[in-house]
């Protein structure tokens, strides 16, 4: 877990992977991903397909919609608490919001999160110790170099062969593969990544985005896994299972990579205090890219009327007071969207 800390990607899955490995070596590090990971793939592609077949505009999409408020704001409050705690690292995270607000595209993004990590490595202290059990890693350490190598071969290259092609399944794994080898601090943070991927290009309208990131809170299983919604729901060919497979594939794959590539260098890697700085800063940085996407497209999109700022508000303190489980707010949102 303290590996998967400091590796960009979806911590979650790459816990499991690194368990699977561990236990089974890399058939064991597929058989992990695709336990934990394909039943919510599954029920957001049926979900995708669902929403393709009705009529838009529906009152309960726009429940969806004001539900991904209240769970954005929610993500918001215990990021914010655990990663900002002091008055630098919020300065940090004010100033990544103000960042990918003005600039809001991936440059943005990138930018910001590069800007916390050299703050963070040059002015942020981290005195907290990690575990020192040592891991019996199955993986040698040319073997993990060459799996780095080819991480952030595809990481620079992707984009350029992306720019020259006019090919939608080509952008859609560049992009995709993008978002998965930047975010950092938990799932929600990849709302803002994949939403400047998707919207702006066309390929899902801000709404069906919305909706879906409010469908994905009552599904269980990791949330990254909502690159299967975007996949199948998308306006462009190849879209529904395919579409889906596609777009799971490219954002899981750098998690794989980073993960069994990271693994045999743990040792040395977590004596080195620059990298827990660097971390406090990046982190800090994550929640500031998670507040401008509160405030756009999520509020921007879904809070039209005094109404739905109330629904939002009481969802909220459903959530984060009374502890209701997500699925059944989303159901409740969906319900009263329609006579609110």
């Amino acid at each position: 877990m303290a590996l998967c800390q400091f590796l960009p990607g979806p911590a979650s899955s790459q816990v499991g992977i690194a368990l699977g490995l561990l236990r089974g070596g890399y058939a064991g590090a597929v058989a992990a991903f695709l336990g934990f990971t394909l039943p919510s793939v599954v029920l957001l592609v049926v979900f995708a397909l669902g929403v393709t077949h009705m009529p838009s505009g529906g009152d309960w999409l726009h429940g969806l919609k004001v539900v991904a408020v209240a769970v954005v704001a929610q993500a918001l409050w215990g990021m914010g608490r655990t990663l900002t705690p002091d008055k630098a690292r919020l300065t940090l995270a004010i100033a990544a919001a103000t960042i990918a607000t003005l600039l809001p595209s991936t440059a943005g993004q990138i930018s910001a999160i590069a800007i916390g990590g050299i703050v963070g490595w040059a002015l942020l202290r981290s005195d907290a110790p990690l575990p020192d059990a040592a891991l019996p890693v199955r993986t040698s350490r040319r073997t993990g170099a060459c799996l780095l190598m080819v991480f952030f071969a595809l990481l620079f290259a992707l984009p350029v062969v992306a720019a020259g092609s006019d090919s939608y399944a080509v952008k859609l794994f560049a992009g995709f593969y993008r978002a998965g080898a930047l975010v950092f601090g938990g799932g929600h943070v990849i709302l803002p990544l994949l939403q400047a991927q998707v919207v702006p290009s066309g390929w899902v309208s801000n709404d069906a985005f919305l909706a879906g990131y409010g469908a994905a809170q009552a599904i269980p299983g990791p949330l990254t896994s909502f690159a299967a919604y975007l996949g199948a729901v998308s306006t462009q060919s190849p879209s529904g299972w395919y579409g889906a497979a596609l777009a799971v594939t490219a954002i899981f794959l750098p998690a794989f990579l980073l993960i069994l590539g990271a693994l045999p260098f743990w040792e040395s890697l977590r004596r080195h205090a620059g990298f827990r700085q660097a971390l406090l800063g990046i982190n800090a940085a994550v929640v500031g890219l998670l507040l401008a996407a509160f405030y756009h497209p999520v509020w921007t999109s879904a809070i039209l009327s005094g109404s739905d700022f109330c629904l939002a508000a009481t969802v909220f303190v459903l959530l984060v007071f009374w502890k209701w489980p997500p699925w059944l707010v989303v159901a409740l949102c969906a319900a009263l969207a329609g006579v609110w």
